[in-house]
């Protein structure tokens, strides 16, 4: 629920009373004395579905923009007539009953969206955090960075800004994200450098071999589920009024660590993992706006002109169309990959029924102890070129001829000439 204040205009007043009453809405009405243009303040509670249609319902009265009007949160309204206004219109509210205005979203994207040193300073903080439980393998690191990163505010703002037709509002939106996005890779690729030219870090270290840098390397079309999920909370949380804090960490999970892996990957000289890293920061970024502009329509946000509301349609329309191409050009590099995962899945699983077929028709002594399939290509799905099998046998097994059958079975699970490497640990069990 909402209290909310309005000055009166001269001439207004009557206009306004008369605007509440047939609103069905309980009202206070005083005198204002500062000498200015305004004659009188009206407070009133409402309903938080009942804002933005009481408010409309004023601003034909005469109350606009140029008028002063205090939307404040209210705890608790002791009323058995608030109560029937609240029933009424969250039976006839085609929306959610705790969906909020338009003017209090648009002031919560503005609130979120921080000025550019303090976000500057936080992306910068969040990226060297990230970086570092990157490289320490330490996925609670990780998280922390996500708590402080405040990337949420600029891409609700962007949204917010495309629906409402506040042009402003989108490009400092869009602006900062850029920006955001930006720093963060800067500032881990820094971070990432000096840690590597100091030699605080191991000396020889594989970024790759580390879990939390090794899952940012190849991403899959679940990546598009968390983003559009972060997406949609966020705008959701903006427009009920709950807090975005919690749900602003969803949104860094989906940019900070694989913009803070892309800036490993330039400092350790990946590519591979930049490539793979930077689709994740741009499917992300793409689909949490994408997400967040589809649900906020959906919920009946418009401009508060109902004359510029086909200019607004017509900008959502093409932004929407640029963020579905750009997603589906980049799912396509997904797509290869997640197939490129099924394949090796398979593959490697093949490869290991037909060794342990063949190692149980050759000797039911012997064992696979490990199986390394290695693949190599550029484009998904790759090919098979080496296999190291080990092997764990009795002493004094024969194993000549071993590495012949063994290639023979590899090479025809595959289909193509494959480099076999058969190693055979002698295994003496008491």
């Amino acid at each position: 629920m909402r209290l909310v204040q309005v000055m009166i205009p001269a001439g207004k007043r009557a206009a306004v009373v008369r605007a509440l009453d047939e609103e069905g809405v309980d009202y206070v009405v005083t005198d204002e004395t500062s000498g200015r243009e305004y004659t009188a303040v009206a407070t009133f509670p409402l309903p938080t579905a009942a804002v933005e249609p009481v408010l409309e319902r004023l601003r034909e009265a005469g109350i606009d923009e140029r008028t002063y009007t205090v939307i404040v949160a209210a705890e608790t309204v002791i009323s058995r007539r608030f109560e029937a206004l609240e029933e009424e219109y969250a039976r006839e509210s085609d929306r959610a009953e705790d969906r909020i205005s338009r003017e209090e979203l648009q002031a919560k994207a503005a609130d979120l969206a921080s000025g550019m040193r303090t976000y500057v300073l936080m992306t910068v903080i969040s990226a060297v955090i990230a970086t570092a439980g990157l490289l320490l393998n330490s996925p609670a690191t990780v998280v922390g960075s996500m708590v402080i990163a405040p990337l949420i505010g600029p891409a609700m703002s962007a949204a917010i800004g495309t629906v409402v037709d506040d042009e402003t509002m989108f490009r400092r939106g869009v602006r900062m994200q850029v920006i955001g996005v930006g720093v963060a890779v800067l500032s881990a690729t820094l971070f990432a450098a000096a840690l590597r030219s100091l030699a605080l870090v191991p000396p020889g270290l594989n970024p790759l071999e580390l879990a939390e840098v090794a899952e940012r390397l190849a991403p899959n079309v679940l990546v598009l589920a968390v983003a559009i999920g972060a997406g949609i909370a966020g705008i959701v949380s903006l427009m009920t009024g709950v807090s975005a804090t919690l749900v602003g960490v969803m949104i860094a999970v989906a940019l900070i660590p694989p913009a803070a892996a892309v800036g490993i990957g330039i400092a350790f000289g990946i590519p591979r993992l930049v490539v793979g890293a930077g689709v994740i920061v741009a499917v992300n970024v793409l689909s949490i706006n994408l997400s967040a502009l589809v649900v906020l329509w959906y919920n009946g946000y418009r401009p508060q002109q109902w004359f510029r509301e086909d200019d607004a349609r017509a900008a959502l329309v093409k932004r929407v169309g640029v963020l579905v191409v750009a997603i589906a050009l980049l799912s396509v590099f997904l797509g290869g990959v997640t197939y490129e995962s099924y394949v090796a899945s398979t593959t490697e699983t093949d490869i290991r029924n037909a060794v342990g077929d063949e190692l149980a028709a050759i000797d039911g002594g012997m064992e696979l102890l490990e199986l390394d399939v290695q693949r190599s290509g550029t484009v998904p799905p790759l090919s098979t070129d080496r296999v190291v099998v080990t092997i764990g046998a009795p002493p004094g097994t024969t194993i000549d001829g071993l590495a012949t059958r063994l290639d023979e079975q590899i090479e025809a699970v595959t289909g193509d000439r494959v480099d076999v490497e058969v190693r055979v640990v002698t295994v003496d069990r008491a």
